[in-house]
């Protein structure tokens, strides 16, 4: 694979984005990118084959700003963003929260932490079955300074998954913004209007205008 070079950067009008996801590169230029209108975004796997960054913080914020640190170390750009997000269940008194991609043990095992997910919750009635997605999104400068935006997606778990487009526990997230159906019944376009990241890079957004 070919990588971009990193010499080639202006890094005054740069920002690494902690990811490999082409599509979180674009969610967020499209946000960013409008209180930052001259800033190039790529995703730090457009530079490099790095191992991923020990995410061992002990909240949303934490952990974005450990992955927006090391994508700095491994670049030497002066700017990077990066998030953390996860579902906080009411129910299991915020869980999985910070280890919902790996709440069943191995990270990455969507299918395995949405049947515990349905364990834990298979008694919890309708009423209580509250949940929202998180989503901490920083923005951090190599002077050791970072903004850092909050965002969350209101809703419910359901009793069985629903749905076959997203990933993680959108099969089962019932958005209050969407009643009826799940995240993973949602086209993309329309699940980035009411996601957390959404919420959360507006946030950031908001910070950076106001200076």
């Amino acid at each position: 694979m070919a990588y971009l070079d990193i010499t080639a950067l202006d890094p005054e009008k740069t920002i690494v984005v902690a990811t490999g996801n082409a599509h979180k590169v674009i969610e967020i230029e499209e946000i960013l990118g409008r209180v930052l209108p001259d800033v190039r975004f790529v995703a730090l796997g457009e530079l490099g084959d790095y191992p991923d960054a020990v995410e061992d913080g002990e909240t949303f914020a934490d952990n974005a700003l450990i992955k927006a640190r090391y994508a700095l170390e491994c670049t030497g750009l002066k700017m990077a963003v990066a998030d953390d997000s996860g579902l906080c269940v009411d129910a299991l008194g915020g869980a999985p929260g910070v280890w919902s991609a790996r709440w069943a043990g191995v990270h990455g095992a969507d299918d395995a932490n949405n049947e515990k997910l349905m364990r834990e919750m298979a008694d919890v009635p309708e009423g209580k079955r509250t949940a929202r997605f998180h989503s901490s999104v920083v923005l951090a400068y190599a002077d050791g300074s970072s903004l850092v935006g909050e965002g969350d997606c209101e809703g419910r778990i359901g009793y069985d998954p629903v749905g076959t487009n997203g990933f993680g526990y959108d099969p089962l997230f019932l958005p209050d913004d969407t009643p009826g159906r799940t995240m993973a019944q949602l086209e993309l376009a329309e699940k980035n209007t009411i996601s957390h990241r959404y919420h959360a890079l507006i946030d950031l957004s908001a910070k950076l205008t106001r200076g």
